[in-house]
């Protein structure tokens, strides 16, 4: 062994002599500390629960090859108010970090250990070995359960008179903190790495923790405690009984019933994150219940139809099978193998059922025994083991156990519909109810036709709509995903319901105009949409299919269930009358947490062309702009809504927060996000250019009216090189020039060449006038002129987004202006947050941008063209 080990090895054994000499190990499967940990790539920390002669949680620091420990009598608290007592305690081994089990009693500790949370740990302000030797060790956590800032303060004079060293566990005041919520963080009770209750453990049943600290892991089946133990010594105890089947108790005998009403779930904005949860894909196509009895199979919609004929193939397939009631979802597969509802739609006119796949989720009957009451852990079993031998047209759907708003995002990534989340341990309960959730990557909806519009003759959108109350409420029109196939089948349909008068009641009902044709409300329709609008109605609406499963009747509006906040773009605003801004403008009146979240839906649609598809920096500023909090964040965070997007950038591990969705707007307002700082990148490539950005930064005491000349200068230069330079405000006192780029993998115009050819436009015009401009960012140089700030142009630089609101007084926004505007008199503080609605109505300065993008290495060589030229 190399010398360095052998030092490694020796202070490993004196560190843990005492955790030793406490133990038989003849008697208690604890690891002895002789087993290899494997490295980690940052210090690891678990938290145990302890059920031992008092409850408690032993909470382990990794630091010089063992683990440093204390055992927190009532578990720690997300509360900063709250003091926990932690008492020092003698050093474990690494691989205790995965012991889940019981310790027999009589010995040390005796009780069961569960696993509640791990992860990795880094101290904050010294390192740890000064933080614990002045008894205020400071540190981060970033846990399954437990994140953020922490304390241990070491009692000074100890009045609990114990030979031990007692410490007090705190929680630091940030985003997890949970003021009055402190008990919040220990009310789930299951293990991290297997799942089980502490019952479980003690019972010696269920599976065995997947490893966290060892190289080497126990078997996937295998249990600890064999002879030893509590669960053993009850089992001595006991008396014998005879196995339990795989699917838990056994169901009574019973009749199979023709048809069960199916259970549904209920629209969530975001999947549930507690335990017992797992995870399904939601599947674009017709929910089917497959009955098989005496070699006979039939499907019947949700509502009890029976569409055997329709379905025949999957029917026949079924036939072979014993009797059982299987709950799932017919659809047709595209050729990346995802459910495609048109595809389906296609099937069913051409009568090709032979292309159907049938993906089964759930077993309700089986060997003459109803498994409804059954847990769903236990019918999933059972459900496997029935599909076991099944023809590949029926499949089984497996599950997730990993964290729900993980599996939404690989689905929408997947362009998916969504996910749907159901608990372990519920039984399977007819109707809608909180046991199944569903989580959607795009709302979709079923909606009622009572119209459609034309142009001419030409068919031009449907008017679509839902009962409520009584009435028959529109939602809105649906203008797009209407090919040559669908209208086919579509129009005829239309035709046949046509009727003189409008079917829709209630104040949003349309006015009838010209080329409005109305129809008697009967036909059922699948679309999906961008979401709610502020009146109720679907925006950025496509048609997917007419659908013949549902009667029109019982379609009512279904948008995500929440509790408490306002609502915007579906997203749950908390504390809506928070003063961002308190004071806005002339008016005095703050501008609220929901007055940001109204406005980013109202300008969305712009801001969006000039966000998405890039890594985006966030200025949060949680209690507003005189808060205590203002911080930048770069990095995606736990915990953030699965309505942001996340990217991983070449060279570096942390994936980026990305907006490309309105949805996603809302709940950086929701964060207590101010300002957008997004990379300047094409969209969708991180790695090249997309646009130019020339910053007009005025020393104090500038006239603005320099900084417009300025402007107007730079425009000039550019539009010489041949790029086409628009302008906007900051939102503070200077203003932005921006050059749209193509996007050329091909050509040499990269970051480096972008940032170099915006580095020598500045030198040019500095050295034209330099009694007005300079390119040396030294404050001491900088009086009376302007500095023009070409590192915008960089791969990893930031500008503040077009209609990004600022975190400065008066609720300012960088605001794209025509060049029109650019004159003497421009004030760009009337840009606010309350003012830039209606300026959007009298002009939209942007309008073109996109047309006018154009290519950088063109105007890299006009530049160098010009400067031989000039030589």
């Amino acid at each position: 062994m190399a010398p360095e080990k052998l030092k490694t090895e020796k202070l490993k054994t004196e560190k843990l002599q005492t955790y030793r000499a406490k133990r038989d190990f003849a008697k208690t499967s604890e690891p002895s500390g002789e087993a290899e940990a494997a490295p980690g790539p940052r210090l690891r920390f678990v938290i145990q629960k302890h059920d031992a002669t008092r409850l408690h949680y032993d909470l382990r620091l990794e630091l010089d090859g063992v683990f440093k420990s204390w055992a927190v009598t009532r578990g720690p608290s997300v509360d900063p108010k709250d003091k926990r007592l932690a008492v020092e305690v003698e050093d474990h081994p690494l691989d205790y970090g995965d012991f889940e089990g019981t310790i027999p009693k009589g010995e040390y500790g005796g009780g069961t250990v569960l696993l509640w949370d791990r992860g990795y740990w880094h101290p904050e302000g010294m390192t740890a070995e000064a933080g614990l030797a002045s008894g205020d060790l400071k540190f981060t956590l970033d846990g399954d359960r437990l994140h953020g800032s922490w304390v241990l303060v070491r009692i000074k004079n100890d009045r609990w008179s114990s030979k031990r060293t007692n410490w007090l566990l705190i929680k630091h005041k940030d985003e997890f903190a949970r003021a009055g919520e402190g008990e919040s963080a220990i009310a789930t009770e299951t293990s991290v790495a297997s799942g089980r209750a502490m019952a479980e453990i003690a019972a010696g049943t269920g599976v065995a923790p997947k490893p966290f600290m060892t190289i080497a892991a126990p078997a996937p089946d295998a249990v600890w405690d064999t002879t030893h133990g509590i669960a053993a010594e009850a089992r001595k105890a006991a008396p014998k009984k005879k196995a339990a089947a795989a699917t838990a108790t056994a169901a009574p005998a019973a009749a199979m019933p023709d048809f069960i009403a199916p259970q549904l779930a209920t629209l969530v904005e975001r999947p549930p994150a507690a335990e017992g949860w797992v995870h399904e894909i939601k599947f674009d196509g017709y929910r089917m219940q497959l009955r098989i009895e005496a070699g006979r199979a039939t499907l019947k919609t949700r509502t009890g139809l029976d569409w055997t004929a329709r379905f025949a193939a999957l029917a026949t397939a079924a036939s072979s099978l014993p009797d059982a009631i299987i709950d799932g979802e017919a659809t047709v597969l595209d050729d990346s193998g995802n459910p495609d509802f048109a595809a389906l739609q296609q099937a069913l006119s051409a009568e090709r059922s032979d292309r159907m796949v049938f993906f089964a989720f759930d077993i309700l009957h089986a060997a003459g025994r109803d498994l409804r009451p059954e847990p769903l852990s236990a019918r999933k079993i059972a459900l496997a083991k029935f599909l076991k031998s099944a023809p590949p047209a029926l499949r089984f759907v497996d599950h997730f156990d990993t964290g729900g708003d993980a599996v939404l995002k690989s689905a929408c990534q997947m362009h998916l519909e969504g996910i749907v989340s159901k608990r372990l341990d519920a039984p399977y309960v007819s109707g809608r109810g909180e046991g199944w959730l569903k989580s959607k990557c795009r709302a979709g909806h079923e909606v009622v036709i009572g119209g459609w519009a034309t142009t001419g003759a030409n068919f031009r959108s449907l008017l679509v709509g839902a009962h409520r109350d009584g009435d028959f409420i529109y939602l809105g029109r649906v203008g797009t995903g209407y090919g040559a196939a669908k209208l086919a089948t579509l129009l005829p349909a239309l035709e046949a319901a046509e009727q003189g008068n409008s079917p829709f009641t209630g104040k949003t009902a349309p006015k009838k105009q010209a080329g409005i044709h109305w129809t008697n409300p009967v036909l059922v329709a699948e679309i999906e949409f961008a979401g709610w609008g502020a009146e109720g109605l679907v925006r950025q609406a496509a048609f997917k299919g007419l659908r013949e499963d549902k009667p029109a009747p019982s379609v009512t509006p279904e948008k995500p269930k929440t509790t408490g906040g306002s609502k915007v773009l579906g997203v749950t605003i908390t504390h809506p009358d928070k003063a961002l801004w308190p004071e806005a403008g002339t008016d005095g009146i703050p501008v609220t947490k929901l007055d940001l979240a109204r406005y980013f839906e109202a300008v969305g649609p712009l801001m969006l062309e000039h966000i998405a598809g890039r890594p985006c920096s966030l200025l949060r500023t949680p209690d507003g702009i005189n808060g205590a909090q203002k911080f930048f964040q770069r990095h995606a965070m736990p915990g953030q809504s699965n309505l942001l997007d996340l990217v991983t950038i070449a060279d570096d591990r942390k994936p980026y927060v990305q907006i490309d969705r309105i949805e996603g707007l809302a709940a950086v307002a929701q964060a207590g996000t101010l300002e957008l700082h997004p990379w300047n990148n094409f969209p969708g490539f991180p790695d090249r250019p997309g646009r130019l950005v020339f910053d007009l930064d005025p020393a104090p005491g500038v006239l603005f009216e320099s900084v417009i000349t300025a402007a107007l200068d730079i425009r000039r230069r550019l539009e010489a090189l041949g790029l086409v330079p628009f302008c906007k405000t900051t939102g503070g006192k200077g203003l932005h020039i921006v050059t749209p780029l193509t996007h050329d993998e091909s050509s040499d115009a990269n970051w480096p060449a972008a940032k170099k050819f915006a580095h020598e436009v500045c030198i040019v015009m500095a050295a034209d006038a330099p009694d007005k401009y300079l390119v040396n960012m030294s404050k001491k140089l900088r009086e009376g002129r302007i500095y023009l700030d070409y590192l915008r142009n960089d791969r990893l630089a930031t500008a503040v987004a077009p209609f990004s609101p600022r975190a400065r007084p008066g609720a300012t926004v960088s605001m794209p202006i025509p060049w029109s505007a650019v004159k003497p008199g421009l004030d760009p503080a009337a840009y606010t947050v309350r003012s830039v609605l209606q300026a959007l109505k009298r002009s939209n300065g942007w309008a073109d941008y996109e047309t006018s993008r154009r290519p950088l290495v063109a105007s890299i060589a006009a530049l160098q063209q010009r400067d031989r030229s000039k030589k």
